[in-house]
């Protein structure tokens, strides 16, 4: 393990040897053309080059600088390592909540994806990011253990405006709470009797709230007390097949809503 960690340490300990082995993987350079892009003095370049050459990771062709094949081994490794850490960073203040046990996918696969979190002067971003989503949305799946005044009211105006298919999977106790509340029961009761929306009770508790709008999945990513902590919104394919195949699980094994079992 010590020479492999040895070499990470020296490719670290420099952006410029990064850089310069990234751009030798892609295709062969001169020393002018890699300094014109890198801004390294010859000096440093010919270092580089000299520590590249030693362990076989650069070779020389004419006039130009070619990573072999073990150099360009090294290179998607970094750039795979880099990914990962990038990802990690994003990820590293919501991590103690994500719901990790319930995914079908590599955290890689969000490595693309926008992570929303609170602040003090919008404290509702992550909500008003996914309900974003679904307002400008053909077709809004969900999965969730809740279903806020404004999420519902967001949906209730997409499919009575004609321009939304609505589908839900919630717990028994989201739509008990919902119907205690006389206005946005009856939100509830004429969104489920829309011919463009249906809801299904979920069999057992939901542990997690994905909403796919069209072509992209929202995570709300709350703790143990139900506070908001983050919105994760991707169009990876991964993570969009997952949340496909989780929905329609959940729809598959759920009941059809009958708001009469929720009212006294």
């Amino acid at each position: 393990m010590e020479a492999p960690l040895e070499e990470i340490e020296f490719l670290a300990r420099s952006s410029n040897r990064v850089e310069v082995l990234q751009l030798l993987a892609t295709r062969p350079h001169t020393r002018g053309e890699l300094a014109a892009t890198t801004g390294a003095s010859q000096a440093t370049l010919g270092r580089i080059l000299e520590d590249f050459a030693e362990r076989s990771w650069v070779t020389r062709e004419g006039g130009k600088h070619v990573a072999t094949a073990t150099g360009e081994l090294v290179a998607d490794g970094i750039d795979d390592l880099v990914a990962v850490l990038e990802t990690e960073g994003k990820l590293r203040d919501v991590v103690a909540y994500l719901p990790t046990a319930e995914f079908g996918f590599d955290l890689r696969h969000l490595a693309d994806a926008t992570v929303t979190v609170p602040s003090r002067t919008r404290p509702s971003a992550p909500l008003q990011r996914v309900l974003e989503g679904m307002d400008g949305a053909r077709t809004v799946r969900a999965v969730s253990h809740t279903l806020n005044e404004q999420s519902l009211a967001t949906a209730h105006s997409g499919v009575t405006g004609g321009h939304q298919t609505f589908e839900a999977v919630l717990s028994s106790s989201t739509l008990e709470a919902l119907a205690a509340e006389d206005q946005l029961w009856a939100q509830v009761r004429a969104l489920a009797a829309h011919d463009d929306a249906a809801i299904r009770v979920a069999d057992g508790n939901v542990p997690l709230s994905v909403t796919i709008a069209d072509n992209t999945v929202y995570l709300l990513v709350r703790d143990e007390g139900g506070i908001l902590r983050a919105a994760i919104h991707t169009d990876d394919s991964a993570v969009r097949d997952w949340a496909a195949e989780t929905f329609s699980d959940y729809w598959e094994h759920a009941t059809p809503f009958d708001p009469t079992l929720f009212e006294e």
